[in-house]
């Protein structure tokens, strides 16, 4: 049996590197839009409507179902939230 070591948990699980790359994304937004709402201090309804969407979907959002939301809902919740979102793109290293 031979080990397989991933960088990250989403090159683990996901079929191709694409995709992988996509959850990475979208997780890390994920966890900004988070802790930016624990730092709030506002309910989810006061948060939902900020962000333009319902409260259900903030409750999906803190809950970390990113399988729920797309870049795009990300980037937009973010920037209602006066986040500023950057985006580095760097050459992966052959072996």
């Amino acid at each position: 049996m031979t080990e397989t070591r991933f960088a990250s948990v989403w090159d683990a699980i996901e079929d191709t590197p694409e995709q992988a790359e996509n959850m990475k994304l979208r997780a890390a937004l994920m966890t900004a839009l988070r802790q930016y709402i624990e730092r709030s201090g506002i309910t989810q309804a006061q948060m939902a409507k900020l962000f333009g969407v319902t409260q259900p979907r903030v409750s999906d959002l803190i809950r970390g179902k990113v399988h729920l939301f797309g870049l795009d809902a990300l980037v937009n919740m973010a920037a209602a939230a006066g986040l500023h979102v950057e985006l580095r793109v760097l050459e992966t290293e052959t072996a």
